[in-house]
């Protein structure tokens, strides 16, 4: 199973965090991390820094958190998704830091996040947001937990989902914050009819993410219902990422 392969590679990580000194808790006010799409407006984009991933191996690892940061930001982004993970994304939790640094833009710490410690440590980050995927959690009281325990340090828990039972599961955890991945994450297929059909279960006061194969301005502005999309491999691949973006952003 993909996923729980992903679950080993952050064992020792989890058990190093257990057996030190937590860091304390950032204790400047984090940035808001995405506001609801105002009537009329564009789907906005959250640009990812992706270095690599399991699907596609080394994307491009030409540009340093510093570099990506100026180019998202003057291409328009509305916030960066920074992937931490070490083994399969060539991440680091150093990242967000090295980002913040360089932009004012909101931060999505992107991982596979299961414990408290990990919570924990993302909330010494700048990190306005961090991911907790349904299908890692899927009972629903620890989903809240770490929901509840993200809420406390000021930082947005954007929860990921793939079908209509994850859904209910986010939903029974309190999520407000919904991210729809077409990635199927143990098969790692795309699939885009997923976010078109969980669109229409969106209710009033919630947030919603689309994820994983958007590339062009048409594809985001066939997006009902969605506050934002995620684009990662199609701006980390391209040989002018700014140029990518802003032909997104407009």
């Amino acid at each position: 199973m993909n996923l729980n392969r992903f679950k080993i590679a952050k064992a020792s990580e989890i058990e190093r965090l257990r057996g030190q000194p937590m860091p304390l808790p950032l204790d400047t006010p984090r940035t808001r991390f995405l506001a609801p799409r105002s009537v009329g407006g564009r789907v906005r984009v959250i640009a990812e820094y992706k270095r690599a991933s399991p699907s596609r191996g080394v994307i491009s690892e030409q540009y340093t958190p510093e570099v990506i940061a100026d180019i998202y930001t003057r291409g328009g982004a509305s916030a960066i998704s920074v992937l931490t993970e070490e083994t399969y994304f060539n991440g680091h939790l150093d990242f967000l830091r090295r980002v913040a640094a360089r932009t004012a833009l909101p931060l999505l710490r992107k991982d596979f996040i299961f414990d408290e410690a990990q919570i924990r440590a993302t909330a010494a980050t700048p990190a306005s947001a961090l991911l907790l995927i349904v299908a890692l959690t899927p009972d629903v009281a620890h989903l809240r937990g770490l929901r509840v325990l993200a809420e406390s340090f000021g930082m947005t828990a954007v929860v990921e989902v793939f079908d209509e039972r994850e859904l209910d599961i986010a939903r029974a955890a309190g999520s407000s914050v919904i991210q729809v991945n077409n990635r199927n994450l143990e098969t790692l297929a795309v699939d885009a009819s997923v976010t078109r059909r969980l669109v229409s279960r969106r209710l009033v006061g919630e947030r919603w993410i689309a994820a994983s194969g958007y590339e062009s301005r048409a594809q985001l502005d066939a997006l009902d219902g969605y506050d934002a999309a995620l684009v990662g491999t199609a701006l980390m691949a391209s040989a002018d990422p700014e140029a990518t973006l802003r032909a997104l952003t407009r």
